[in-house]
């Protein structure tokens, strides 16, 4: 097996931009120019669009996008008047961040780089992190949420999509009860074959232990909670709960 599975997952999500991912497909011109008048709306899990009340006052913010590539909710925060910092270690989600700054005309600092490392920034460098669901990619959440929690400021505050590990139990088609929990490919020779076989990507499940009480132990506040579905599918169509979001602020 390949301890460097984050190139792997690189390479993995550079792939899915190409081929039109959803989560790849950076906004439109109106949509940006909506958001400057106060008409916009992002998501960090599938379907349900986060309360504008989650967040602090946008313009002037310094806000990171972490694993946040793509172009869809940098540039909203941009037109609202925030100084936005994107990091990814997608190539492909990055130039999409790259292309929506050039043809609206604001500056975005783009950052290549994994967070399974420590993140490349000072303590106490942003007030607000927004991070969409992808730390199913790595293994070990808890070293994120305690960078996090180094490099918001006081009273910064962390938005966060998570996965709650019952899509990876089923199969496909969502029928059939096909992989036990924790799901770690790293820990599963078999598993890790048969993720490259069937082009996933190398993902792993996450505990609330991990997610909530990692965030908890990092020393964040928090502060709400909401449940997501997936979008499509038969877990969809029986509204079964396979995501949350949380916002978590620094004491």
């Amino acid at each position: 097996m390949d301890n460097n599975y984050t190139k792997l997952n690189s390479e993995f999500i550079d792939k899915l931009a190409n081929e039109g991912w959803e989560w790849g497909q950076p906004i439109d011109h109106e949509t940006f120019e909506k958001a400057k008048n106060n008409d916009w709306s992002v998501v960090l899990t599938p379907t349900k669009p986060v309360p504008k009340e989650w967040f602090c006052e946008m313009k002037g913010a310094k806000v990171l996008g972490l694993a946040s590539g793509g172009g869809q909710q940098m540039p909203i925060f941009s037109a609202l008047g925030a100084e936005c910092t994107v990091l990814d270690y997608s190539e492909k989600q990055l130039q999409s961040e790259k292309e929506v700054a050039k043809r609206e005309s604001y500056e975005i600092n783009l950052v290549k780089a994994d967070m399974t490392k420590p993140l490349p920034f000072e303590d106490e460098a942003f007030d607000l992190i927004f991070h969409p669901v992808s730390n199913c990619y790595i293994e070990d959440v808890v070293h994120v949420w305690k960078e996090c929690y180094r490099i918001l400021k006081k009273g910064g505050i962390l938005l966060a999509g998570l996965d709650n590990g019952i899509n990876f139990i089923f199969d496909d088609e969502e029928e059939k009860l096909m992989n036990k929990l924790p799901f770690n490919p790293l820990k599963d020779k078999e598993l890790y074959e048969k993720s490259l076989k069937n082009d996933w990507g190398i993902q792993f499940s996450h505990t609330i232990e991990e997610q909530i009480g990692g965030q908890l132990q990092a020393g964040f506040i928090l502060t709400d909670i909401f449940e997501d579905i997936n979008g499509q599918g038969r877990l969809h169509d029986f509204n079964v709960p396979t995501f949350y979001a949380t916002r978590a602020v620094k004491k």
